[in-house]
């Protein structure tokens, strides 16, 4: 796998612009005009879109920073979750619980047939 650093080296080769025209208020300018701007990093896969701008050059700056962005976010490092210890009591209820849990399933179950309680003795 690339690194960080080889993928922005050729980031310009590596990705397709597409134009296109932009939708929502602005007039009849961003209306007739192919304002917007989509980038799709190829090796990878990511697309960012930018269509907030009547200007196509102030979309194609801000969506090759979106870009960058999200290059350095898919590359940064994910840090592993530290699980949090449960405190002393919360510990001991559930404890208490579950024993008495277990205490309730033994007075449920059928008596055993080789248990002294339940044998009757006949003479």
């Amino acid at each position: 796998m690339k690194t960080l650093a080889e993928y922005l080296d050729n980031l310009e080769n590596d990705t397709r612009m597409t134009l296109f025209k932009s939708t929502g208020p602005g007039g009849q300018h961003k209306n007739k005009t192919e304002s917007a701007v989509r980038l799709q990093h190829l090796p990878t896969g990511l697309m960012v879109t930018a269509v907030e701008s009547r200007s196509q050059s102030k979309n194609k700056k801000v969506a090759w920073e979106r870009l960058i962005l999200k290059l350095e976010k898919e590359f940064k490092p994910k840090t592993p979750r530290v699980p949090t210890k449960l405190p002393g009591r919360v510990r001991e209820y559930r404890l208490k619980m579950k024993k008495k849990r277990s205490q309730l399933k033994i007075q449920r179950k059928k008596p055993d047939r080789n248990d002294q309680a339940f044998c009757v003795v006949r003479s």
